[in-house]
């Protein structure tokens, strides 16, 4: 198939420097923001540390992201005890929220790996079934086809033609099979017929 052309700019590297378009600050703040709480995540599954991230956006709303909860990392921070908490009961209730906070992260990994999965198959079905440069598929030009679109096309052309016979062909039993309309004079018993 050909190809549909660039429609975005693509990566480029960006001046670091405050954005002066305050629309623009706030788009890119929420476009990255959730780029760092993706890295922040996976730091925090892949080394198994404890994260408390917090920031304000230009607009003053503060956001975070903590891993495994506020409470655990704040109360950290406020004992000052920077090594892991001795209480058993804490401790417990501690395994079991990271446990969890795993499996929902497993759960969102899984569902994430199957949006984009069926995102491509989208894409796919997209351009075999439909769309290309804003035409349909029996709209392109055939001279503008490779050999490989020219058989696609007689495959689809074959299936419409199959589905054609077999739609005639239901129709057509449809209208042998009922009873033709009869003349209503014939059944006229008003007056009777001689017969010779």
């Amino acid at each position: 198939m050909a190809s549909l052309g660039k429609k975005t700019m693509g990566r480029k590297k960006i001046e670091m420097k405050m954005i002066e378009k305050k629309d623009d600050r706030l788009i890119t703040f929420s476009k990255r923001r959730s780029g760092i709480y993706k890295k922040i995540a996976e730091i925090a599954i892949l080394c198994g540390v404890d994260v408390l991230f917090i920031c304000f956006s230009p607009a003053g709303k503060p956001f975070s992201f903590c891993h495994p909860s506020m409470e655990s990392v704040a109360s950290r921070i406020m004992d000052n005890s920077f090594l892991p908490a001795r209480d058993n009961t804490h401790t417990l209730v501690e395994d079991q929220r990271k446990v969890r906070i795993n499996q929902i992260i497993q759960q969102y990994n899984e569902v994430t790996s199957k949006l984009n999965a069926a995102k491509e198959k989208a894409k796919v079905l997209a351009q075999n079934a439909g769309e290309r440069e804003g035409h349909f598929w029996w709209e392109t030009p055939i001279d503008q086809l490779n050999p490989k679109e020219l058989e696609e096309l007689e495959l689809r052309f074959a299936e419409l033609l199959d589905q054609l016979y077999i739609s005639r062909s239901k129709k057509i039993a449809a209208t042998t099979l009922m009873p033709t309309p009869r003349d209503p004079a014939q059944f006229n018993t008003s007056t009777p017929r001689d017969f010779i």
